[in-house]
């Protein structure tokens, strides 16, 4: 929901790409957000092979809800620590991701 909320309708398949994730997981994901009314899939006017997801109103009314929530999540998680203690935690999960990356940004094994 956060790409389509930051970039508005994508490509069914450029999903797949950006969650590396294979199409038929893709496909029962947006359906279930389609059944949730949160998205819609419509054909592309200048490519009708192609499938685009957009959010819904329903789905763009979440937005500030999700916001809401994460700003909730990282006040409890980072309640306490300093700015100092905040950047060395953001700096070790990046380390942290980067081990966990393949070479080419992919998770080990996808």
């Amino acid at each position: 929901m956060t790409h389509l909320w930051d970039n508005g309708p994508q490509p069914q398949g450029e999903l797949n790409r950006l969650l590396g994730l294979d199409a038929s997981t893709v496909t029962r994901m947006v359906q279930r957000l389609e059944n949730a009314g949160f998205v819609r899939r419509r054909r592309s006017a200048s490519d009708r092979r192609a499938v685009l997801v957009e959010p819904t109103p329903a789905g763009l009314a979440l937005r500030d809800q999700v916001a809401d929530t994460w700003r909730e999540l990282e006040e409890t998680t980072l309640a306490g620590l300093d700015g100092a203690d905040r950047q060395a935690v953001a700096r070790l999960l990046e380390r942290i991701e980067a081990n966990l990356s393949g070479p080419d940004g992919d998770q080990p094994g996808a």
